[in-house]
């Protein structure tokens, strides 16, 4: 059934060099495969089954050229963007081994480091999975993140299920004390969903990205995720040489379950299965349940 909708979409879009389509699995929100084409190299194909959110293929098109032109770091060639399809290159599987995350952390630093800047937010409005992300300009990075990262999910059924008044309120007050428990750094170009699935390589084994939601936001965005997402054992190696690059201090570790709070607040407004998120998010915020 996926590859017949992806079939039928890729030929709407006018590749009607494409023959077949195989399905592949690792994505949470959309349907995906690679497409043989007669006479061209494969592709990756992507597209929901049913109506898409408005512009969301396009906004990741243009996320993927600001990690590519802005950012220095390799992402798949964008074929095509439009309203029900995104075809992109494709990429290969990342290595499993320590040199590939050692160059990693070189490019993810990299481009936290070049790309720094005064204001929170991006230009336009963007897509984290299936709801929007609010990039409205802001100063003030806590105020940014605890306004559009943080309570923008209180409100979503799953998660008002999931967290009852105590720790919504619990929520509230931490986001008050954001200035108290995060460093104050500026604003860089983040990836957004830097999860481990959306780290692939290029097919001389660079390291490559996919699935951004970008925005300028704390760098710390971006490791807290890689961090908190299971990364293999041999990822070990980016964290320690990602410190080294960036200065980072000897508590950052520390912040990445408050860091993280926005990702799994946002699997929880999206998702029946949560992964655990739910329980992550209670122990995050105990600590903020009673007034002080």
């Amino acid at each position: 059934m996926d590859s017949t909708i992806l079939l039928e979409r890729l030929h709407r879009a006018g590749m009607r060099d494409v023959v077949t389509v195989e399905p592949v699995t690792g994505g949470l929100a959309a349907l995906a495969g690679i497409a043989t084409r007669r006479d061209a190299p494969p592709v990756f194909v992507k597209a929901f089954a049913d109506a898409p959110a408005e512009g969301v293929f396009i906004t990741e098109a243009h996320g993927l050229a600001a990690l590519r032109e802005r950012g220095g770091v390799a992402t798949p060639e964008v074929i095509l963007a439009d309203r029900d399809l995104l075809v992109l290159s494709v990429l290969r599987p990342r290595p499993h081994d320590e040199h590939f995350w050692e160059q990693f952390a070189h490019a993810l630093a990299g481009m936290h480091l070049s790309t720094t800047s005064p204001r929170f937010g991006w230009d336009h409005d963007n897509w984290l999975g299936r709801r929007r992300q609010i990039n409205t300009w802001d100063d003030n990075g806590f105020a940014f993140f605890a306004q559009h990262r943080l309570l923008r999910w209180l409100g979503q059924p799953r998660v008002d299920a999931a967290l009852d008044p105590g720790y919504r309120a619990a929520l509230e007050r931490l986001c008050d004390r954001l200035p108290d428990l995060l460093p104050d750094r500026p604003a860089c170009l983040t990836h957004g969903d830097l999860w481990a699935q959306n780290i692939l390589a290029t097919p001389d084994g660079q390291p490559a990205l996919i699935d951004p939601a970008v925005s300028y936001m704390w760098a710390e965005v971006d490791l807290a995720h890689v961090w908190s997402t299971a990364p293999p054992p041999e990822a070990q190696r980016f964290f320690d040489v990602y410190a080294e690059l960036t200065a980072l201090d000897s508590d950052w570790r520390a912040r990445m379950p408050i860091v993280q709070l926005r990702q799994h607040l946002a699997v929880l407004a999206q998702f029946d299965d949560d992964w655990g998120a739910a329980d992550q998010i209670r122990a995050t915020l105990a600590p903020f349940r009673t007034p002080t």
